[in-house]
């Protein structure tokens, strides 16, 4: 407790401010809180623990994307969070061009749709790799067809279903790709002044870098708002994480389509003979009828094997297996 004074020094001190010999720096400050401006048009409904809790959720996405992605696209594919910001619905859209990638998603069992905001380039490189191109994006936007779209689809789709392992230790989710659309005027899912979220996710497919945002509008997460803190997060993670993380790798891997190749034998002719090859021409091999031919998984040679028929198809019967020492 601080010293008391008595009342001829309370005097004594009132007497010396009023002449000027003594500042008013004893005076006590107020105890009145300092008023901050707060814009109607744009209230705070994200905080930073909320968008940081979004960042790990979406980390976490960005590792499911890096990992199934390739499957289709035969190509190595690394994603990365970005950033996370608040904004307006209508500043979100107003940024978009077009065309546009725009997945809208029902985010269900929540109120409300999530989008899904993949940049032109990294679209038409998809487009070209799963058509059997080398995954290069065109020098000039254009508008989608309706097979290509059917396409892209196909890969939205893939993105929903990868949302549902990041969410879990939130909210269990069945999200549904609704809709997708080319157009930005078409996406107008919640009033323009609302407030989202939007975390962007960096995608780097071989050369092509693009980004993908992701915008969360408040009223779809506004029931599990309380849940959208880091503590939360890491308190309901299950101590078998790591055992769950395996096995999930390890299914993932199990649908991962190799090519398998058996070669019956090789041989050696002139540019000559090749260009002048005909219908019926025998070409001789180095390896007899009667012998093992070599069966390659990818480029790696796993197994030798003996040629013949299955019903109307050609295939082989496993002889021997070639192990890693071997």
């Amino acid at each position: 407790m601080g010293e008391v004074l008595s009342q001829s020094e309370i005097d004594k001190l009132l007497e010396q401010m009023s002449s000027g010999e003594i500042g008013d720096e004893l005076v006590p400050e107020s105890d009145e809180k300092k008023v901050k401006n707060y814009d109607f048009k744009r209230p705070t409904k994200f905080s930073k623990e909320h968008l940081r809790t979004l960042e790990f959720i979406f980390e976490h996405y960005s590792r499911l994307i890096s990992t199934n992605l390739p499957v289709y696209l035969r190509k190595n594919v690394q994603v990365a969070v970005a950033s996370s910001e608040t904004n307006t619905f209508n500043e979100f859209t107003n940024a978009l061009s077009s065309p546009v990638i725009l997945g809208i998603i029902d985010f269900a069992p929540l109120n409300g749709s999530v989008i899904i905001d993949l940049s032109t380039n990294l679209g038409y490189a998809i487009l070209d790799r799963m058509l059997g191109g080398n995954g290069v994006p065109l020098d000039k936007s254009r508008d989608f067809s309706e097979i290509e779209q059917t396409i892209i689809q196909k890969i939205l789709v893939t993105f929903t279903q990868l949302l549902r392992e990041p969410w879990k230790n939130v909210i269990d989710i069945s999200p549904v790709l609704s809709r997708l659309e080319t157009n930005p005027q078409f996406a107008q899912v919640i009033a323009p002044g609302d407030m989202v979220a939007i975390v962007t996710l960096n995608i780097k497919i071989g050369d092509v870098e693009g980004l993908m945002n992701i915008c969360l509008p408040f009223f779809t997460l506004e029931d599990v708002m309380d849940k959208l803190n880091t503590k939360f997060w890491y308190s309901t993670m299950q101590e078998n994480h790591d055992e769950n993380y395996e096995a999930y790798v390890e299914s993932m891997i199990r649908k991962v389509n190799i090519p398998v190749r058996a070669v019956l034998g090789r041989s050696t002719i002139t540019v000559n003979d090749f260009m002048n090859l005909q219908v019926g021409d025998c070409i001789r091999l180095n390896t007899g009828v009667d012998e093992d031919m070599n069966v390659y998984v990818g480029n790696i040679k796993k197994f030798t094997a003996l040629p013949g028929t299955e019903k109307d198809s050609y295939a082989v019967r496993i002889t021997s297996v070639i192990r890693e020492e071997e």
